[in-house]
């Protein structure tokens, strides 16, 4: 079992190297079909920064605004943010944050070519987000969630940085049902979009207990895994078993809100 601090280093690795190919989960030598929806019909969507990396589209259910201050967890270099950027205008503002350096390299370059003077990219870790408190009005993530250790502590996080009444729209994949351990013990999966996820209801779960209200699915399609990427890590009678059960993985888009009045005193409660 690795430590949270090895699945840490193993992601960077893994998306800086990303970074520096130009390829994201469905290019050369990937071990999964692509699991993104697509970007170009979208405003403000830029080749450079979509690696293909995502599993949903969270900005069209975000419900962002124009002069928004909307914070992209797990920016990548720039797609979700940029994408944002087209909605909340000149007057909003759009901060990424991300852990692996050469992606966050990207993100900034991305940017100066582009002339944003409104979208600023931080190195961090969305455990432990860079950010002031009651920063956001919008936070949207796209296939981060389920790469982080503490799910628990990145839901912590994101609470503290929206403001009251603010609320947040993520893509995310989570599992039905009890997926084999090889599957999830990959290094190669824990970075190829789909491993590190947990069960769907237990993801609602952590999300509640984050002080979060008014939680939706909003979005939810399988994702089918290949025939190459199950005869690898399971043999006939353990592959033939799962595709006879409804255990799967499934992209998910979950939207919710920070209460208004985040205290519990005679004017709150």
């Amino acid at each position: 079992m690795k430590t949270s601090i090895e699945i840490k280093e193993t992601v960077k690795a893994k998306y800086n190297e990303i970074a520096k190919q130009r390829s994201g989960c469905c290019g050369e030598g990937s071990d999964i079909a692509c699991i993104g929806e697509s970007y170009d019909h979208l405003e403000g969507h830029v080749d450079d920064a979509d690696l293909n990396l995502g599993c949903g589209l969270p900005t069209e259910y975000a419900g962002i605004k124009e002069g928004d201050t909307v914070v992209d967890l797990g920016s990548g270099a720039g797609n979700d943010a940029f994408i944002a950027r087209a909605i909340v205008g000149e007057t909003g503002r759009v901060i990424g944050v991300d852990m692996a350096e050469v992606m966050h390299e990207r993100a900034i370059a991305n940017a100066e070519k582009l002339g944003y003077k409104n979208v600023e990219f931080h190195l961090g870790e969305i455990e432990s987000i860079p950010l002031e408190n009651d920063t956001a009005d919008v936070v949207v993530s796209n296939c981060v969630f389920n790469l982080v250790p503490s799910k628990k502590g990145a839901f912590e996080e994101t609470f503290r940085i929206l403001k009251p009444g603010a609320h947040f729209s993520i893509s995310d994949v989570v599992v039905k049902g009890n997926l084999p351990q090889q599957l999830r013990e990959q290094a190669e999966l824990y970075v190829g979009c789909v491993s590190g996820a947990i069960d769907r209801e237990e993801y609602i779960d952590i999300v509640h207990a984050a002080g979060f209200e008014d939680v939706k699915i909003v979005k939810e399609r399988e994702i089918k895994m290949t025939d190459e990427l199950l005869d690898a890590y399971l043999n006939d009678e353990e592959k033939a078993l799962l595709l006879s059960t409804d255990i799967g993985i499934y992209s998910i888009t979950v939207n919710a809100t920070k209460p208004a009045k985040n205290c519990c005193g005679p004017d709150c409660c």
